[in-house]
């Protein structure tokens, strides 16, 4: 199964029929992916499953409609647990960026949690999971696959990494995370609800 985001719609791919009452369900062959996804960019909230036998095949077919980003990024915990947000365009994000020519998965996820942070050293430890989002860009439909890890760090100063929007890094407790959460991503309440 795939969960994709494009704004608050949700988009999953599924090769089983279940809970047919929660979803609208239909099948790939006769679903309208573009006009589902011009109206995501101007409707309220939705879920819809695209089903497939083969998840394989559905996931392919999929990524036909999309220029593919890969990313990766950072889950960031420092010795209280706390977890590194950043704020960019006014929601509360994680650190993560594109993969550039020539980078490992990890070595991107490491890279960009330094420089969107100011941070020196951050470790890397276990691989969490990928998020999927699709956005607008140049009127073409990008889909993001990024790839998430959980990290450590200690260090206090943070500087946020201006020439990319960020205008705040905090560490956030979580109590401050829950806060957070009602102003952030989907995908990143997704993710996050995999580590908390």
């Amino acid at each position: 199964m795939y969960t994709i985001f494009k704004n608050e719609c949700t988009i999953i791919l599924t090769d089983s029929i279940i809970n047919k009452e929660n979803y609208t369900f239909y099948y790939w062959e006769k679903f309208d992916l573009k006009k589902y996804l011009q109206q995501c960019d101007t409707s309220n909230s939705s879920t819809i499953c695209l089903y497939h036998t083969d998840i394989k095949f559905l996931w392919k077919q999929f990524k036909k409609h999309f220029k593919i980003i890969e990313a990766a990024g950072g889950v960031v915990f420092n010795k209280n647990n706390e977890i590194l947000f950043i704020y960019r365009l006014d929601k509360w994000d994680l650190p993560k960026g594109k993969v550039e020519k020539g980078e490992s998965i990890q070595e991107t996820a490491i890279r960009e949690v330094q420089e969107e942070c100011g941070l020196n050293k951050v470790n890397i430890e276990n691989f969490i999971c990928k998020t999927f989002h699709i956005y607008t860009f140049k009127e073409k439909e990008i889909l993001k696959i990024s790839h998430w890890y959980t990290m450590s760090s200690d260090e206090k100063e943070l500087i946020p990494q201006l020439e990319e929007d960020i205008t705040k890094v905090e560490w956030k407790n979580k109590e401050q995370i829950s806060y957070a959460l009602k102003n952030t991503y989907p995908n990143i309440k997704l993710l996050l609800k995999k580590v908390v």
